[in-house]
């Protein structure tokens, strides 16, 4: 195992200076996108138009291919991450924010709809003094579990 350590090290070292700068940028990146999210962001069934929709096609496009090709990049390189050493679901995730397919928008509102990820973002927002995220509830347990974490 030495010998392997000693054969790879500054393979090793790369990995480990990208795994801690993801993690730092994360502390950072992450709170500051969470305050930036208009409060009723997720009660909309659709996605609100983005600053990109007004644009040139070809522009649109061209932002359109770059975020897939980068977010695929990050998809496979956050799988391999799960097994190695690395932020392997922290690139999932930002993989998948930034790329495009059916039903994401869905699927972001599933995720913040779950107690723990919500009162989580909220606690941030409040930190922020930012109003919370208004989500729409599937029960009256939810709804319970997101006042008592206002409070």
């Amino acid at each position: 195992m030495k010998s392997l350590i000693e054969e790879h090290a500054t393979a090793i070292g790369w990995i480990t200076s990208i795994s801690l700068a993801l993690l730092l940028g994360s502390a950072i990146v992450v709170p500051w996108i969470v305050v930036r999210i208009p409060s009723d962001f997720f009660l909309h069934q659709r996605r609100p138009p983005s600053r990109f929709s007004f644009e040139h096609p070809a522009i649109r496009w061209a932002i359109f291919l770059i975020r897939n090709l980068l977010g695929s990049i990050l998809f496979l390189a956050g799988l391999a991450m799960l097994v190695l050493p690395g932020q392997g679901m922290l690139t999932l995730a930002m993989a998948v924010v930034l790329m495009d397919f059916p039903s994401k928008h869905k699927l972001e509102r599933w995720i913040v709809n779950l107690p723990p990820v919500l009162t989580s973002i909220n606690w941030l927002r409040r930190k922020s003094n930012v109003p919370p995220l208004r989500v729409e509830r599937t029960n009256e347990h939810e709804a319970r579990i997101d006042r008592t974490s206002e409070e």
